[in-house]
């Protein structure tokens, strides 16, 4: 038995190691010798056997069951098993347990002691298994003993306060003062620990601290200690919201921090300090102004160096602090230009998107052009090994700079932008970028452009016109993948400034190749209407050089655009779409019966001089129902400020719907009717078929008549209501 209970931590630890493939059986055994170890009143083997616990406890086995054993240790005349009597209380004591209650008198007894070790010893155990009420009934025997003579009690008791006052809030208002006292401290160790504590209470309510301030500005002006004063510095900086007096107050001993300490932790937290105090706010008298301009050039001028350090961290925060400064000094950041754009390159991902939020708010009229010019030289590296390729293609990040690209040049209504020719390139530049989908951006802005701006607008229309003829666009290998969304942009302007166009056959051609049939709904509806408004210019110019050449082109070119029609558009799943092609596919057929077919006859005139056919009133039926009026930009609520006209009734047809025909006889009714007849009903003789004759004659008339209306008003009607449409 004596051996048994012989063995000490470091032979638990050997014999663990020598039974490997055992483990868990000679743990257990060895628990069961721990247990018989505790039962004995010899202390060494209490004190022994609750070292062994805690050893186990760390490799995930219970403890808890020998709590009231940890207690007894704890309580041990001899400072090496007291020590290990609060370590096995550190890991195996938590809120719920119930031995607690017995520790109060214990740690008073050991915080009372003249041993400053025993001192220490309680005071960390303290903080680990602190609960409300032990916080309660010892929050009062720890604030008497920030007076101690020994520096490290004082510091340690401080450190400790803190934790007593999450657990017991009352205890602070209780000890306020006391705890004031301790930032004149003789030690520098006690003020550091004072102003550890502070600061970290004054994150929950920063302006109860508001009377630390003279203390904390004497500590700023006098103390040497650079982790001290940062933590002075972050307080300050959420204290000066609250006082705005010591924004002033504080200008000069930060300016100095920034001009003449080495530390780079220190100096960031300077000039965050100045930043969120608004300290260079150039507001108010012009000394004032001229103080906030030279100390925000320090700032600046000291963040270039976070910039050129190898270190990732500094050139991050760095970055962050130039964001912060730029909306008070944007031409201070400007002047770094050359060392912010080369962030860019970075490896580091999250260093290029700070950059690239930097470089947006950076954008005026004087840089945005090589600011746009250096990102998409970032989506097109001349070398591959310069950036990370994998986070480079990454579609999200490329998508992201093409949107940042677009958001500098368009906000503010197109503030910075002096060249719009310039833009309208970059744009479509930007729509050959493979990997990513940003079409619906791009659709958006060419569209605006292409409306707001009448200057560019003949340049916009050629530049559309290469849109539909890239091959990239119109039969992309991967349509999710692609930006052929700008295609509906592309049909949309060429159809509403068709006036525009050097040759609007090729742009019917190009609106009626056969690859449209695999491009997105929305852009083949587009398609359809932008084909009739440039067939209707291109008719209506025909009139005024109307001759044999004229003639033949309109009708090669309604046949081509007929079988266009048909054949890519009208079998379309998509119900728009076949409801626009079923209307341009009647309007192109009326259009086809009325033109004229055979060759001109070219008449003689009594000078002798030949003279051209009149030619055909429909060339021009079609123009005024798609150019009447310009369409002119529309702000996005002025719809609402439209006043209703009287008598308006919204409910109301434009046009009367054509009568449904009455239902033909069928076959049995004949029959009955004929039976009828032969009854008496009615006459079955050559008279009745005369009337039939008559009655079928009628008929024939009126759908002759009809054929006779005027291909003129049909195809006006046709285009009404294919307008509606769209």
């Amino acid at each position: 038995m004596n051996g048994l209970f012989s063995h000490t931590l470091t032979d638990l630890i050997r014999g663990i190691r020598q039974n490997k493939k055992n483990e868990q059986a000679y743990i257990a055994k060895e628990i069961a010798d721990i247990r018989l170890e505790l039962r004995r009143n010899d202390p060494d083997l209490k004190a022994q056997a609750i070292a062994k616990l805690t050893y186990l406890q760390m490799m995930g086995y219970d403890m808890s069951w020998a709590s009231f054993h940890v207690v007894e240790v704890m309580s041990s005349p001899k400072f090496l098993y007291k020590g290990i009597g609060y370590l096995g209380a550190i890991q195996s004591f938590d809120q719920d347990t119930d031995v607690l209650m017995l520790t109060t008198n214990l740690i008073k007894k050991d915080l009372a002691s003249s041993n400053a070790s025993e001192i220490g010893i309680a005071i960390n155990g303290l903080s680990h298994i602190l609960t409300p009420d032990l916080a309660r009934d010892l929050c009062a025997d720890l604030v008497a003993m920030l007076n101690h003579s020994r520096p490290i009690v004082r510091k340690k008791v401080l450190l400790v306060l803190y934790k007593v006052f999450l657990k017991y809030p009352e205890g602070l208002r209780l000890s306020f003062s006391r705890m004031k006292e301790r930032l004149e401290d003789p030690d520098p160790s006690v003020v550091s620990a004072a102003v550890n504590v502070i600061c970290e209470l004054a994150r929950r309510n920063p302006k109860n601290y508001l009377s630390l301030a003279p203390q904390l500005f004497k500590l700023l002006t006098t103390s040497s200690n650079n982790w001290m004063l940062i933590k002075i510095i972050k307080l300050f900086a959420a204290l000066t919201p609250f006082e705005p007096r010591l924004t002033k107050k504080l200008l000069p001993p930060i300016t100095t921090l920034i001009q003449t300490t080495p530390a780079m932790s220190l100096l960031y937290e300077c000039i965050h300090t100045v930043i969120a105090g608004g300290m260079l706010a150039t507001t108010g008298s012009g000394s004032n102004a001229e103080s906030a301009n030279t100390l925000a050039a320090t700032c600046v001028t000291k963040l270039r160096t976070f910039l050129e350090d190898p270190d990732q961290n500094l050139k991050y925060i760095g970055l962050l602090a130039l964001t912060k400064i730029l909306p008070t000094h944007p031409h201070l950041v400007g002047e770094h230009k050359d060392i912010i754009l080369k962030c860019i390159d970075d490896p580091d991902i999250s260093i290029r998107m700070r950059t690239l939020d930097l470089v947006v708010g950076m954008a005026t009229k004087k840089n945005l052009t090589e600011i746009v010019k250096r990102l998409i030289l970032h989506l097109l590296p001349a070398n591959e090994n310069e950036v990370d390729g994998s986070a480079l293609m990454d579609p999200v990040y490329r998508a992201d700079i093409i949107r940042r690209i677009v958001f500098i040049c368009s906000q503010n209504s197109y503030a910075n932008i002096t060249n719009f020719e310039w833009y309208l390139a970059v744009l479509s530049d930007l729509t050959n970028v493979a990997g990513v989908n940003v079409g619906d951006l791009l659709m958006q802005q060419f569209m605006d452009v292409g409306v707001r701006v009448k200057s560019t607008r003949s340049y916009t229309v050629q530049l559309m016109m290469r849109l539909l003829a890239d091959k990239k666009l119109t039969e992309p290998s991967s349509p999710e993948d692609s930006n052929s969304k700008v295609l509906l942009a592309a049909a949309w302007l060429i159809g509403e400034y068709c006036s525009l166009l050097e040759s609007p056959e090729s742009a019917l051609e190009l609106l009626s190749q056969k690859s449209i049939a695999k491009l997105d709904p929305s852009i083949q509806a587009t398609y359809l209407q932008s084909i009739l408004k440039i067939f209707a210019y291109w008719m209506n110019n025909l009139q005024y050089t109307w001759n044999e050449e004229s003639r033949q082109s309109l009708v090669e070119m309604i046949d081509i655009l007929r079988e266009g029609v048909k054949e890519l558009f009208s079998r379309s799943p998509d119900l728009e779409v076949q409801e626009r092609a079923s209307n341009v596919s009647v309007l192109l057929d009326i259009i086809a019966e009325n033109a004229p077919r055979t060759p001109l006859k070219i008449a003689n005139s009594i000078s002798f001089a030949p003279t051209m056919p009149k030619p055909p009133a429909l060339l021009g039926s079609l123009y005024p129902l798609f150019f009447n009026q310009e369409l002119n930009p529309v702000a996005p609520k002025a719809q609402k400020k439209v006043p209703v006209p009287e008598g308006l009734d919204l409910e109301a047809w434009i046009h009367e719907p054509i009568p449904e025909p009455e239902p033909e006889s069928s076959d049995d009714d004949d029959f009955l009717n004929e039976k009828a007849s032969s009854h008496g009903y009615g006459w079955s003789g050559e008279g009745a078929s005369a009337g039939k004759s008559r009655k079928g004659k009628s008929k024939k008339g009126q759908s002759q008549d009809d054929s006779k209306e005027g291909a003129e008003e049909r195809a006006k009607r046709i285009c009404v209501s294919l307008l509606c449409l769209t």
